[in-house]
């Protein structure tokens, strides 16, 4: 117990009230992380729905427990109770399903090596789960093993009992798949070709296994058997089995890293380790997380807070992952999804624009900038191998979701000071995804003709979730406008994106006071029912669609009646009972089911489309009630548990909305300079900028009762605005915020305290 309470106060300091434990200083916030955030998921209900990510802040490869079956996208449940492997794997979540994954898994006795027979039931109890460390006892082999990872690596640690039947299994899984055991190497490579989508017909992920000392025995096997005395298989299904002789507590290692590229740049990719031990890799690690998690260094708030804090910022560094590796030279170089050629330059992958476009992409840019900029080198890339921008790439270009995002995602990482790329191959790129119908629905932008002659996607022309599409093209029009008005284009390419930008009022119905399908005739839809689900929506139902006008608020207020009709629709959001329509999808979908169980009326924080709304309430003049829905919102859709999350986590959106809603401000309007103002959670967070300037945000007052905003301070001077400048921030800054227990029914209510909207232009 002793040591414990040493430990404990190693990890921070505290101050103790009546009511409530305050964690004054976090001096290792990878510790306050906790990976089984969000793993208590099935597919009828999503507390997340992410699995736990050994691995290191945008790593190359992932590694994870797996207790599902080999293929299921639920790869690991937090109510299993047996692990049939670990695995590698690049999965951005489970309806992605995973690629160039391959499982080893420790055995004793008889030899059992397909992925039932060799499982092993497993305790939470006995189960240590960091991001740079894995430690779990596998009760039916008395074997217990640990795992650290690097960017593209892994060291294994088996801790065996004494026996003569001691085992490795490496499953190369199914869908052609190679392995050859080297003895006198101690060493096996192969390659797996599974996967689920996205990967031209030349797609191997190279493997490479090198253990720390010989084999008393080895085998192959496929999918039926052993086979007999071979070395070398290559099948449907293969694998390897690696026999050892043990004593008790005798450890056996295993340094393992993959390349998409060879063998020999899997062999390369070891060096990441080199002669490393594994506590040595495991520290590391542990300094890498320390390094990037420290940089959001958060004072003041209760231990449920700082643990859900830096949970969610864990899970905000882990997409979109490095598709790059370094060769031999040192240069980087990466195999393309796209093509299937080996090619220079940065790629990253593994992320779906439609969800983080919204919040991820925001936060990389504005606290990691290098990262951003490389990103965007790996877009000009995507382009010239596959002629178009991705909208969701897992690894290459998958058919699902709406919107053309893209043009967010480009535009607001260069209006926000990423440089070092090729712009204007970008903007080509763009244009084009603008323009035209792309070689999948969800690339390029299905209805184009009818959107640019229409100005909206027709609900009666075949073509699903139109009014999803036309929202989200007309506010990426307004991304292209900011960027092309930054890139000095001509003036009349420029005031074309400007006025597509406003098409989003051609789906306005003011019989209703909502968004609405449209006809290609130009009447609306009907029967009409907001509550529908998909549809004419995507994941969601009108009244969550109605908000996504981020780019033109105060247009959207205006055709709604002024700011207190708009006002009143957005309390409606909460104080609607949570009823639906589920007829287009045939059942009730997981998205639906979060919505009705949370208490929250129409408000659906679950899924993207809705997550903005909240400050929608700094347009018209109300910013309190952004402050209480914000703190509201945090307060009860976010635990760091199992349970966590109050839907899908994807890609990091999800928790990239709580940490910058923690902070005190969020970017509802991407490609712009403003962030809109909510209310900060904690009494201090000190931000530690790329430049080496700080953004410091002082809250002492706050607290569970005291969370709005009574007055505020940039720099030492009143500050009356409703929202923060970027560009302002990045100089280096001082937020001072004066807490209280009630509203300022003053303070943002005036329209020179407003955030940008497109209408406002002067």
């Amino acid at each position: 117990m002793k040591k414990a309470l040493v430990t404990l106060f190693a990890l921070f300091s505290l101050s103790v009230s009546a009511q409530t434990t305050v964690v004054n200083r976090v001096a290792e916030p990878v510790e306050w992380v906790n990976p089984l955030m969000g793993t208590d998921s099935k597919h009828s209900l999503s507390n997340g729905n992410t699995y736990p990510a050994i691995a290191l802040p945008w790593g190359m490869n992932f590694w994870t427990p797996q207790t599902g079956k080999m293929g299921d996208g639920w790869a690991y449940m937090y109510s299993a109770d047996k692990i049939r492997g670990f695995k590698q794997t690049h999965q951005p979540s489970p309806w992605m399903n995973d690629y160039g994954q391959f499982a080893i898994m420790p055995v004793t006795g008889k030899l059992r090596f397909n992925e039932d027979d060799r499982a092993s039931w497993f305790s939470h109890k006995a189960e240590v789960v960091k991001p740079y460390y894995y430690s779990v006892y596998l009760a039916d082999h008395d074997v217990t093993t640990e795992m650290a990872p690097t960017e593209r690596a892994v060291s294994f640690r088996f801790t065996f009992p004494k026996t003569d039947s001691a085992y490795v299994v490496i499953d190369a899984l199914d869908k052609g798949s190679y392995v050859k055991i080297v003895p006198q190497e101690n060493k096996i490579i192969g390659y797996t070709t599974k996967n689920s989508g996205g990967v031209p017909d030349n797609f191997k992920n190279y493997f490479v296994i090198q253990f720390d000392r010989p084999f008393a025995s080895t085998n192959v096997w496929n999918g039926n058997g052993l086979q007999g005395n071979k070395l070398e298989l290559q099948a449907d299904h293969t694998g390897a089995v690696v026999g050892f002789k043990t004593s008790k507590g005798e450890q056996v290692t295993a340094r393992i890293a993959s390349s998409f590229i060879s063998h020999e740049q899997a062999t390369l990719n070891l060096n990441e380790i080199g002669n490393d031990n594994f506590d040595t890799v495991k520290e590391k690690g542990k300094q890498i997380w320390n390094k990037e998690l420290g940089k959001v260094a958060a004072e003041g708030g209760t231990v449920e807070q700082m643990q859900t804090f830096y949970s969610c910022l864990y899970r905000s560094l882990l997409f979109p992952r490095k598709f790059y590796e370094l060769d031999s030279n040192g240069k980087v170089v990466h195999y393309s999804p796209y093509n299937g050629k080996v090619l220079p330059g940065y790629m990253f992958t593994d992320t779906g624009f439609w969800d983080t476009f919204r919040a991820l992409f925001p936060f990389l840019n504005l606290m990691y900038p290098t990262v951003s900029a490389q990103i965007q080198e790996g877009l000009a890339n995507t382009f010239k191998e596959g002629g178009w921008l991705p909208e969701w790439a897992s690894p290459g270009y998958r058919n699902v979701m709406v919107g053309n995002n893209s043009a967010s995602v480009v535009a607001d990482a260069y209006l926000k000071g990423m440089r070092g790329y090729d712009i204007n191959t970008l903007y080509k790129a763009v244009l084009k995804g603008a323009e035209k119908e792309g070689p999948l629905t969800a690339v390029g932008r299905a209805g184009a003709d009818y959107y640019t002659k229409l100005g909206y996607v027709p609900y009666d022309v075949n073509i699903n979730e139109n009014a999803a599409r036309t929202l989200e093209y007309a506010y990426d029009d307004f991304a292209i406008y900011q960027l092309a008005k930054a890139l000095k284009r001509p003036k009349k390419e420029v005031k074309l994106f400007a006025q597509r930008a406003l098409n989003y009022r051609h789906l306005y119905d003011p019989a209703t006071g909502l968004m609405r399908g449209k006809n290609k005739d130009g009447s609306f839809q009907a029967p009409f029912n907001p509550f529908k689900w998909g549809d004419a929506f995507t994941e969601g139902n009108s009244w969550h669609y109605t908000w996504s006008v981020f780019h033109d608020v105060q247009g959207l207020i205006e055709l709604m009646g002024g700011n207190q009709k708009f006002v009143a629709k957005l309390d409606s959001v909460f104080s609607l009972p949570p009823v639906y329509d589920e007829s287009y999808y045939g059942s009730v979908i997981h998205e639906i089911r979060e919505m009705q169980i949370a208490n929250m009326g129409q408000y659906a924080h679950g899924n993207q489309p809705i997550q903005h709304m909240i400050y929608l309430y700094n347009y018209a003049g109300e910013p309190w009630k952004a402050q209480h829905w914000v703190r509201e919102t945090m307060n009860r859709m976010y635990l760091p548990t199992p349970d966590g999350y109050c839907g899908d986590e994807d890609n990091g959106q999800t928790s990239a909305w709580y940490v910058f809603s923690a902070l005190g401000f969020y970017p509802v309007t991407p490609a712009t300079d403003q962030y809109v103002l909510g209310a900060p959670l904690f009494k201090k967070v000190t931000l530690q900028l790329e430049s080496g300037k700080q953004l410091v945000i002082n809250a002492p007052g706050n607290s569970a009762e005291k969370k709005y905003i009574s007055s505020m301070q940039l720099n030492g001077k009143p500050y009356p605005k409703n929202w923060l400048s970027h560009s302002e921030l990045l100089k280096g800054a001082v937020l001072d915020f004066d807490m209280s227990a009630k509203p300022n029914l003053e303070r943002g209510t005036k329209p020179d305290a407003f955030p940008y909207s497109l209408s406002r232009e002067k």
